[in-house]
């Protein structure tokens, strides 16, 4: 592997390869996942130990993978340049949000959570202009600024339509930001690295302290009590699938792609916690089936090629 002078921009005009639609579908499917596996784990553990769960058993996952880079001599010299960036990535992109995410889901539906994830793509934009001096299509705008239109309807309108504001709501809007954050992040210093390696040295630096909290507190006595086999199941869904596996489609996309079409991922995600949020019996308010037809409605203005 061989380091860029001048990285790639992280938003740029180009086609979608069918690879590229194909592991945005998986990570959709995932994702969407994860806020309903959030609620079954916070039946037997507690908010900061799902969080720091799914950190440190991605890191686990990850951890044969960077005891054979590690020997590298090109993976030696990417981590002594990149280790600022690989560490705020970690940072703003999984430890940090799982903590917010596992809060809010301790007090919101799971589908709810799911659906206010289509605010990632609007700070995929605004932190790329302000902070990474991205330009964008007009259309991308456009579409970004209607999903937020159907975000804000999901945040502030309560089920019987009147205005209100969920401070546990918010939560998740700070976490989206740290996603937006972290897109370009990696778009800017790691998109020129395989996946396989900017994702596991990503965990390498929060991992071991998710780890440290987490046995720091009571999760081995809850993890084997009788009726903690599919909370702890879906703690290890969260951390190898979601935060692990998923990831790395997730920078792959971006290599192929862009970081707003990558991010649009938060635009489907909805979708997939609908429907689990219907199975587990959740009541889907109109408010949210109509926040969630504007912010589809954005994914194709995001991606429209002209």
């Amino acid at each position: 592997m061989t380091e860029t002078t001048t990285p790639e921009p992280v938003l740029v005009v180009q086609k979608r390869p069918l690879l590229a639609w194909i592991l945005l579908t998986c990570m959709a499917l995932v994702w969407g996942s994860s806020f309903i596996m959030m609620k079954k784990a916070l039946g037997a553990f507690t908010v900061q130990q799902v969080a720091s769960g799914r950190i440190f058993f991605a890191f686990l996952f990850f951890l044969p993978f960077m005891l054979v880079q590690i020997r590298k001599s090109d993976v030696q010299q990417t981590l002594r340049l990149r280790w600022p960036a690989l560490l705020a990535s970690g940072s703003l992109g999984f430890l940090l949000p799982a903590f917010l995410f596992a809060e809010a889901g301790a007090h919101l539906s799971s589908s709810l959570s799911g659906t206010l994830n289509s605010l990632s793509p609007l700070f995929v934009l605004l932190t790329g202009t302000l902070l990474f001096r991205q330009r964008f299509r007009a259309n991308q705008v456009w579409g970004i600024m209607l999903g937020f239109v159907g975000s804000l309807i999901l945040v502030f309108f309560s089920a019987t339509g009147t205005f209100t504001v969920n401070g546990y709501a918010l939560l998740v809007v700070l976490a989206t930001l740290m996603y937006g954050i972290n897109t370009n992040l990696i778009g800017k210093y790691l998109s020129h690295l395989p996946a396989l390696v900017a994702t596991p040295w990503t965990f390498a630096f929060v991992g071991p302290i998710a780890g440290i909290f987490l046995f720091s507190t009571d999760f081995i006595s809850r993890a084997v009590a009788a009726d903690a086999l599919v909370p702890l199941g879906a703690v290890l869904f969260l951390g190898i699938l979601a935060s692990g596996i998923t990831s790395v489609l997730f920078i792959r996309v971006v290599q192929l792609a862009s970081g707003v079409f990558a991010a649009s991922v938060t635009y489907l995600i909805p979708v997939v916690a609908v429907v689990w949020g219907l199975f587990d019996g959740e009541t889907i308010y109109p408010q949210q089936y109509l926040g969630l037809t504007i912010s589809l409605l954005g994914i194709y203005l995001v991606n429209r090629q002209k």
